[in-house]
């Protein structure tokens, strides 16, 4: 499996703070990158597995509401973890 319970721990504590910080924002957008660049791959390879395709699309969305959430609550907080994972926005 792509996603193992270390590799979160890992994302949760380089950019949610700790690794049982996992509600926060930064944490859950960088799991939602991760799981979405995973899943970009796998549809370069199969090109007609939709389940996966709408597995993406509303992935993309969840991240696109979490990163209009911090865009306006914390700008700072914003602008730094679209820095971090390389997001244009």
């Amino acid at each position: 499996m792509y996603l193992t319970a270390e590799t979160k721990k890992e994302i949760f504590k380089k950019h949610g703070g700790s690794e049982t910080n996992t509600g926060s924002a930064e944490g859950q957008i960088a799991l939602f990158t991760f799981r979405i660049e995973h899943l970009s791959n796998h549809l370069k390879e199969h090109k007609h597995d939709f389940n996966t395709e709408r597995s993406l699309v509303n992935l993309v969305g969840k991240r696109k509401k979490l990163l209009n959430y911090l865009k306006n609550t914390d700008i700072e907080r914003y602008r730094a973890i679209l820095k971090e994972l390389n997001l244009r926005k």
